[in-house]
């Protein structure tokens, strides 16, 4: 079965031999690397430098207008042109393409002048090694555009199928330049940066070729050993570890030598660009490829899906662990179906901030397509799995059977309510989307029922909001509606004062945060305690109804409730008719396989594992990331016949919770941290592990703009209105069903 059989007509493949496989793949991870983030960063670097080296210089002549004219007449006239117009033009091309060159708009126009002014510079004024290379840069953005963080890449599809007057010739000229002008380019560049060596390394005193030649620039690269890379650059010969090399060599120059970095740093940029593009069509290195690839075809082209004739991996859930596992498995020949019932994958320790108003559910959620687009032996299903049929290797999904070879379950955990159900339609808890903003709408329906309310006492009561369990998504919860009451509303209500709201954190132990250190969790509690949140400890929840809660034998009346103090695993041992602990986890071995179920893993909170030391694995998302990582590579080592990993050992990063605006506590073992620098952490951690890099951007605004103005602009209330059990009863129906389920 996992064997590939030739195509009709085809005759039989060659295979390529496993350590050039393992190399090609190695090249093509690299590739996908580096042309997406190192690649980007590098261009918009790059052209965010230059831009600046001209703006600089442009207001500096608006600045000095005089001095500019005299300039134009006197120090560096051009023979062919007025010097008044000459400083027009001049200051003109300074100051307005730069700016469209550093957003990446219209670059290739952008690019065009300013390439016109370096070289008239370079030989109309004066010759210096930093004109030619800026000349060099410019070109490159002339030939092949901008990276892929430009306003260009953003808005091309957009433009070329738009009513604007030649909107599509425009973009399908910018393609035809990148496609037939960037091999030429680059050859032409590899063959004038090994130029300018060899014209040092040959005849060192000569200065014949200045004009020309950032010989001056190179010099010291110009050793035997660069002279070596020299030609082979020129070859087009594994040019981008020539690349790299020349540009590690060309660093350490300018770090010698900060008097040299105008020069230096062009020739680094260069370097990079070739490190990271390669020596193009026109190389030896293509050659060889096209060699290679018509000896063992496809060898480059990545495992693709098929629906028969290789490995099915079966992964349910598109949560932090069963995403790992897919993209573990990106480069192994294998079928890959990952199912979810929601079309997105969701960032759950952002849910809290959804629900508190500060962020938009597509803020923190990404369609699984999206995240899956580059991977060709991926697919995705939206349904829900009802069962698994073990004996025949079988996912039951609504009406269908998913037939496996491999099955990861990575289906999470819900609400759990210690076997009290009933009390889900008053305090919903917070694991989808769904659960968001159903408690958003109920904190914002609460104060707008008490603006309505006559009485001052009903008023109270519906200005108190209850959090049971004192768990980091507890703790974040009750600090952010302590400060949207007290920041966020103020001047908007006029019978009811959103500061005189009373938040109550109520937990059964003897002190917030229980897996953090003792310490910490003080500085926690002290700090909710300044929000004016009131922290009840020991205190066991025994009822709770529409009206309030009953909290070890004390009846606080309290309309908004909410559950953050307990969790239960996804029904996967009902499925699989395996053991399972009192959590309903799914108890594995040590390579996170199920005992008695061939071929069968479970990750994140689905998963019992002792991988910790002995200790279980907690329920958090680097755990899950991790867990879903380590069998995507268990399942490729099976596959590819590969000696399997070391069992599997979690790797605990830290901890962290966030209480306000300026306060949180952050708990690395070694190293604990609590308050601002806790929660400058707490941000820039929650920031990188989002995916996708729109949302990351969108995340950081919105936080700036909240931080700074005390606004939040996401405070909509979504859900059917009316009393607080029919506000959310369609949700909290479902709820029901889906605790019970598990």
């Amino acid at each position: 079965m996992n064997g590939v059989q030739p195509e009709p007509g085809t005759g039989p493949r060659r295979h390529a031999p496993g350590w050039l496989a393992a190399l090609v793949s190695a090249q093509a991870e690299f590739l996908r690397l580096a042309g997406g983030s190192i690649g980007a960063v590098i261009d918009l670097y790059a052209r965010i430098w230059i831009a600046q080296a001209f703006l600089i210089s442009g207001l500096l002549k608006l600045g000095n207008w005089e001095v500019a004219l005299t300039l134009a007449r006197e120090e560096y006239p051009v023979s062919w042109l007025d010097p008044l117009a000459a400083a027009y033009l001049g200051a003109s091309i300074e100051l307005v393409p730069p700016l469209f060159l550093a957003l990446g708009l219209a670059t290739r126009l952008a690019a065009m002048p300013l390439l016109a002014l370096s070289l008239v510079i370079q030989f109309e004024y004066q010759a210096l090694d930093t004109h030619l290379l800026w000349a060099a840069i410019l070109g490159w953005y002339v030939v092949r555009g901008a990276g892929p963080l430009s306003l260009d890449r953003l808005l091309a599809r957009g433009i070329a199928d738009s009513a604007l007057p030649l909107g599509n010739v425009a973009v399908r000229t910018s393609a035809w330049m990148t496609e037939f002008g960037g091999p030429i380019y680059l050859l032409a560049m590899r063959v004038w940066l090994a130029a300018a060596m060899a014209v040092v390394f040959t005849a060192p005193a000569t200065n014949a070729h200045a004009d020309w030649l950032p010989a001056a620039t190179l010099e010291p690269l110009a050793t035997p050993f660069g002279a070596a890379l020299a030609v082979a650059l020129a070859l087009g010969l594994a040019v981008r570890p020539t690349a790299a090399l020349l540009l590690i060599h060309a660093l350490a120059v300018e770090m010698a030598d900060p008097g040299r970095i105008d020069a230096t740093h062009g020739v680094v940029l260069l370097l990079a660009f070739l490190a990271v593009a390669g020596g193009g069509a026109l190389s030896a290195d293509a050659l060889f490829l096209r060699l290679l690839d018509r000896r063992y075809p496809n060898l480059g082209s990545g495992p693709k899906y098929m629906d028969v004739g290789q490995p099915r991996v079966v992964i349910v859930g598109a949560g932090f662990g069963g995403l790992a596992c897919a993209q573990a498995l990106r480069r192994t020949p294998a079928s890959i179906t990952l199912i979810d019932r929601h079309n997105y994958h969701l960032f759950q320790p952002l849910l809290y901030q959804v629900a508190t108003t500060a962020l938009s559910p597509g803020d923190i959620a990404v369609p699984i397509r999206t995240l899956l687009r580059e991977q060709a032996n991926a697919r995705v299903l939206l349904g829900e799995v009802r069962a698994v049929d073990s004996a025949r290797k079988d996912v039951l999904l609504d009406s269908r059977r998913i037939p496996y070879d491999y099955l990861v379950i990575a289906t999470g955990a819900s609400h759990s309510y210690f076997g009290r159900d009933e009390w889900a339609p008053f305090a919903p808890g917070l694991k989808r989307i769904e659960d968001a903003t159903d408690v958003r709408s109920r904190l914002l329906m609460a104060f707008e029922r008490a603006e309505a309310a006559e009485d001052a006492g009903e008023r109270a009561v519906l200005m108190t909001f209850l959090i049971v369990g004192a768990g980091p998504t507890g703790v974040e919860l009750a600090g952010a509606i302590a400060e949207l009451a007290r920041f966020g509303m103020e001047r908007e209500f006029r019978h009811v004062d959103p500061t005189e709201a009373t938040v109550i954190l109520v937990q059964s132990g003897p002190r917030i945060l229980p897996t953090f250190p003792e310490s910490l969790s003080a500085d926690a509690e002290a700090a909710l305690r300044r929000l004016g949140v009131q922290v009840l400890t020991e205190s066991r929840v025994q009822s709770i109804d529409e009206a309030g809660v009953l909290v070890s034998g004390r009846r606080i009346e309290a309309r908004t409730v909410f559950w953050a103090a307990g969790v239960v695993a996804s029904p996967a041992a009902s499925w699989l008719g395996v053991e399972a602990d009192s959590s309903g986890r799914v108890k594995v071995a040590h390579d996170l396989s199920v005992p008695g179920r061939e071929n069968v893993f479970a990750v994140g909170d689905t998963a019992l594992s002792n991988g910790w030391g002995g200790r279980p694995v907690p329920g958090l998302g680097p755990a899950a990331k991790q867990g879903g990582d380590y069998v995507g590579r268990s399942i490729r080592a099976r596959i590819t016949g590969r000696r399997p990993p070391a069992p599997f050992r979690y790797r605990h990063l830290g901890s962290l919770a966030t209480i306000g605006r300026k306060a949180a506590v952050a708990d690395f073992g070694f190293v604990r941290l609590a308050g601002t620098a806790a929660w400058w952490l707490w941000g820039l951690v929650h920031v990188y592990f989002l995916a996708g890099v729109r949302n990351r951007i969108s995340v950081m605004l919105d936080w700036a703009w909240a931080y700074f103005t005390f606004r939040s602009s996401t405070r909509l209330i979504t859900a059917p209105q009316g009393g607080n059990q029919a506000l959310s009863a369609p949700n909290a129906e479902s709820r029901t069903r889906h605790v019970k389920r598990s």
